[in-house]
């Protein structure tokens, strides 16, 4: 291979768009898709036909490949055939009937607007603690053998010992475990629930019995009152277990096996609404027997609870065991003693029913009813003495009862009728508007229920004894209902008086309570304040505010708002949620002073980010408005400077996106002197957040190029020194950047900006810039935390930099070239990686860019804007410096081929090869000899070693023969002769 001046090839540019521009080709659809259901062919029928068969029917059957289930599955699978024959066996239904069936399966069926228990669970354990030291006591049996009599028969021994097994439960040894922590007492019930499971699994169903019984017993225990509801919630989750296991259990063995139909396997269903008809007897009798086990426990508690987990098993008996048997454990109830225990027991049958037979609500009602006639043992001699010994205030004593109360209310106003609001209403004044079941029912009912009552319910709040049960909270129970639906119009004034008569008088910090009142209460007010029109602007405003200075008020004195801050930002929740309108939000005397309350870092920090990601939800509009500028900056202001050494940079990632989001919504108009001030502004503002500075560069670009956009490339006077401003932003920002690529892009797309703007020696001093800073780039850079090459990233930037040095002009005082080649010493002394073809690739990317200058026309150019080849006019100076420049570049490249093949890096060689010889192919002149020579040389070397892709040379020749036969290149002809495909060996 030999070294040749580079001659390059006239072009014309607008001619060969013509010619290439593709036509339009028709869209063709096939006939796949992929939901399309895949029939199976019976391949039988075909393989005797084939001989006499058509061709038609020879070749969809030579299509269809051949399936070894076909033929036992007669075209479809087994569940569409189950299913089918379902369906033929079901008996035809009217409309009537269907519509029927379907209220009933909706009646009998919770639905997703009920909150589960689940839900419920965490708040509770989180909520009822204790610093108490508990204990477990657990009568786990003895392990003593007892001799059968003589003449029993298997089966009644088998009985026998099963009964005195669960009489060992309570004779047999004391497990008692003392002075546990509430994690302690918690991780304890974990492991007996293990226990069960691990009993159950290894088929010893009489321990797990044991295991359930006892825990039961343990809800007897209210020595340390305060834990009871948390001690419920832990026990009552082993009771679940138990249940769904029995449950599981039956349920796998309540249906005969059925032949699946056309084949010879047998399969189990059952379905989920099974009949009894369905239940074979050996099922109901180990039901039965289940039943007959638990009704042999002596105590009425864990009797009561052990059945009522297993309630669901009487589907397998007979269709109305539920119905009866829920009424018969609702009188049971009425034997325990203590109301508490009382109360959760109620609550934990209600919640089995509601799982298993909802639309029993006379249950319900009936458990409810008996629960307020044990209020009346709250102000008796027991409960009082036991108060005393534990040293529990009346009112915290209530609050016990509240998971309970609610649980069982919220069941029973589950798509209740709204005359059963009423009667819950009488039901509380006969019992003296006991404030907690009043708070109870207001949260139980919906909202349009309660709204609608809300002057009754103000009325029953005042008549309630405070002593028990605070009056703020009850508003605040009222204030939630009212939030979500609008009272009578004419009332609304007077709950709100009413309302704040009770806040005001509130005087202590502890606002745990009363802010949660005041958060709800107050939006409610401004919910419905949005109903009115000329009513609006002056009033939510307005009433919001005083709410506002009454909480700084109260929160003031003392710092007392440093134990409050959850409260607190409940309100700024609210508040974002009914004020989208910043400038009306910012405009409340009160607000800001409001944010001035949360001085923990993390807090303050949080309720900013909080604000920012409302303002960016609902800002559609830019705005310039100076209310909403002056406080965002600081509240931006206020995330920015709680970045620091120790910040995480999935933080400071974050915390930027909401600075960016507020700046890229900030516009002035057409006042662009007054945008770039901003910047100036927003960048002495975020300086430690280096996506900001970005985000900043790339908006001052923007202003220039909307400056060009309205002055429609012509600037006066004014306009050119702005867009120069704009220039200077941009130069004295970038250098503070870390990351060297975002430099080099910055420095290239301003460069860029600049030479649009007509700004040659700001464009000239981006490009010198990025020139100078490449050698500074490392080989490996960071990416998502791991280390990578940074060459790709390096070669895509050299490429998008030669791309634009094509419509740069030279500078006068440096010479031709001067840029390209600065770039090309650059690259010639950066350190590539070992073993690698960058800087190689680099010079043959270089050589399209000298072609297309050396032609009399560029291919793209920039308005305003005098290119080399205004400003040389095809000088035969210039198209000799590019020759040389060429001359060097593909001497450099050979002499790297070369080497390449003493090394024996043939794969590598070949790919370089092959590179260069597209560019001469595309940019060369190959009328010229040698050049063409050249080219010969270079696709022999590249299909030498057998290394290129036989599929693109073969393309490759294609093109280059269509390209002679359309333009009548006889030298193409010639060339395309000379170039042969050798096959590997």
């Amino acid at each position: 291979v030999c070294c040749v001046t580079r001659r390059s090839r006239g072009r014309n540019y607008e001619a060969e768009l013509q010619r290439c521009r593709p036509e339009a080709a028709p869209v063709e659809f096939g006939d796949y898709h992929p939901l399309k259901p895949i029939m199976v062919t019976d391949t039988k029928s075909r393989r005797g036909a084939r001989k006499g068969s058509t061709s038609s029917s020879s070749s969809s059957s030579s299509s269809a490949p051949a399936d070894p289930l076909s033929s036992m599955l007669d075209g479809t699978d087994p569940l569409s055939m189950f299913a089918a024959a379902s369906v033929s066996e079901a008996p035809a239904m009217t409309h009537s009937d269907l519509g029927k069936k379907k209220r009933e399966k909706e009646e009998e069926v919770v639905g997703p607007d009920f909150e589960p228990w689940s839900s419920k669970r965490g708040e509770i354990l989180a909520r009822f603690t204790t610093t108490e030291k508990l204990s477990i006591n657990l009568f786990m049996g003895s392990d003593k053998g007892k001799a059968p009599s003589p003449g029993s028969s298997a089966v009644s021994e088998k009985v026998r010992t099963r009964l005195e097994e669960l009489d060992d439960l309570e004779e047999g040894s004391q497990r008692e475990l003392l002075n546990l922590s509430q994690q302690d007492y918690a991780n304890r019930i974990e492991e007996l629930n293990q226990s069960l499971k691990e009993a159950w699994a290894s088929d010893q169903k009489v321990k797990a019995l044991k295991i359930v019984i006892q825990c039961s017993k343990l809800l007897s225990d209210t020595s340390v009152i305060q834990f009871y509801p948390s001690k419920f919630v832990l026990i009552t989750d082993i009771l679940d277990t138990f249940g769904r296991l029995v449950y599981d259990r039956i349920w796998t063995m309540c249906s005969d096996p059925r032949p699946l139909p056309g084949c010879t396997w047998w399969i189990y269903v059952v379905p989920d609404s099974f009949t009894v008809d369905d239940v074979n007897d050996t099922a109901k009798e180990t039901c039965l027997n289940w039943f007959f086990k638990i009704a042999s426990i002596r105590e009425l508690l864990p009797r009561l609870y052990v059945e009522a987990a297993i309630l669901k098993c009487n589907r397998f008996l007979n269709k109305t065991g539920i119905q009866e048997t829920l009424p018969r454990l609702t009188a049971m109830i009425r034997g325990i003693g203590d109301p508490l225990v009382a109360a959760y027991t109620r609550a934990y049958l209600c919640r089995v029913g509601m799982e298993v037979a909802p639309h029993l609500k006379d249950s319900l009602n009936r458990n409810f009813f008996d629960l307020l006639g044990t209020f009346r043992q709250v102000s008796g001699e027991s409960v009082q003495n036991q108060l005393v010994q534990q040293r529990v205030e009346v009112p915290e004593y209530l609050t016990l009862y509240s998971p309970a109360i609610n649980w069982i209310l919220q069941c029973i106003a589950y798509r209740a009728p709204e005359p059963l609001l009423t009667e819950m209403m009488e039901r509380c004044k006969k019992l003296g508007n006991n404030a907690l079941l009043l708070n109870s029912v207001m949260r139980a009912f919906r909202p349009e229920f309660v709204a609608a009552r809300a002057t009754d319910f103000i009325g029953m709040i005042k008549d309630c004894d405070e002593a028990g049960f605070p009056k703020h909270l009850l508003f605040g129970s009222l204030g939630r209902s009212l939030a979500c639906a609008d009272p009578p119009e004419s009332e609304r004034l007077t709950i709100l008086n009413e309302a704040w008569k009770v806040v005001t008088k509130v005087r202590s910090p502890q606002v745990e309570y009363r802010y949660d009142y005041i958060c709800d209460h107050t939006f409610y007010y401004v919910s419905i304040t949005f109903i009115h029109l000329s009513f609006i602007s002056r009033s939510q405003k307005r009433e919001v505010n005083t709410v506002l200075a009454d909480i700084i008020k109260h929160m003031t004195p003392d710092r007392a708002f440093e134990d409050a801050y959850p409260q607190l930002q409940s309100v700024i929740r609210k508040i974002l949620t009914y004020f989208q309108d910043f400038s009306v939000l910012f405009s409340m005397e009160r607000f800001l002073p409001f944010l001035d309350m949360f001085q923990k870092d993390s807090v303050r920090v949080e309720v900013c980010r909080s604000i920012m990601e409302v303002f960016i939800k609902h800002q559609v509009e830019l705005t310039r408005d100076p209310v909403i500028l002056n406080a965002m900056l600081h509240i931006c202001k206020t995330m920015h400077d709680s970045v620091n050494a120790l910040t995480l940079e999935d933080e400071k990632r974050s915390l930027a996106l909401l600075i960016i989001g507020f700046i890229r919504m900030v516009s002035f108009g057409r006042d662009f002197e007054q945008q770039l001030s901003f910047c100036v502004e927003a960048r002495a503002t975020f300086c430690n957040l280096e996506p900001v500075l970005v985000q900043l560069i790339h908006t001052v670009n923007q202003l220039a190029m909307e400056t060009c956009r309205v002055m429609r490339g012509s600037h006066s006077r004014k306009t050119a020194a702005f867009v120069r401003a704009c220039a200077a932003y941009s130069f004295i920002t970038i250098p503070s950047l870390s990351s060297i690529f975002s430099r080099l892009s910055l420095y290239l797309l301003s460069g860029q900006v600049a030479l649009a703007n007509q700004c040659l020696s700001q464009a000239d001093a981006f490009l010198k810039a990025a020139v100078g800073i490449l050698p500074d780039v490392p080989r490996s850079i960071s990416v998502e935390g791991k280390l990578r090459s940074s060459e790709s990233f390096l070669l895509d930037f050299i490429n998008n930099f030669l791309a634009t040095l094509l419509v740069v002009p030279d500078h006068p005082e440096h010479g031709v070239l001067y840029l390209v080649r600065g770039l090309l010493n650059m690259v010639q002394d950066y350190t590539w990686e070992d073993n690698s073809d960058a800087k190689v690739r680099v010079y043959v990317s270089a050589l399209p860019l000298l072609a297309a200058m050396s032609q009399e026309t560029y291919l793209y150019s920039i308005p305003k804007v005098d290119s080399n080849e205004t400003l040389y006019g095809g000088d035969p100076k210039f198209l000799s410096e590019i020759n040389k420049l060429c001359e060097t570049l593909i001497g450099q490249i050979l002499d790297n081929l070369k080497a390449l093949g003493r090394d024996e890096s043939t794969r590598r060689q070949g790919a370089l090869a092959f590179s260069l010889f597209g560019v001469l192919l595309a940019h060369g002149d190959l009328r010229n000899n040698k050049l063409s020579q050249l080219a010969v040389n270079l696709w022999n070397l590249c299909h030498k070693h057998g290394y290129c892709e036989t599929g693109i040379s073969v393309r490759t020749l294609e093109y280059i023969k269509h390209q002679a036969q359309q333009h009548d290149m006889t030298h193409l002809t010639d060339t395309v002769q000379r170039l042969a495909l050798q096959s590997r060996t």
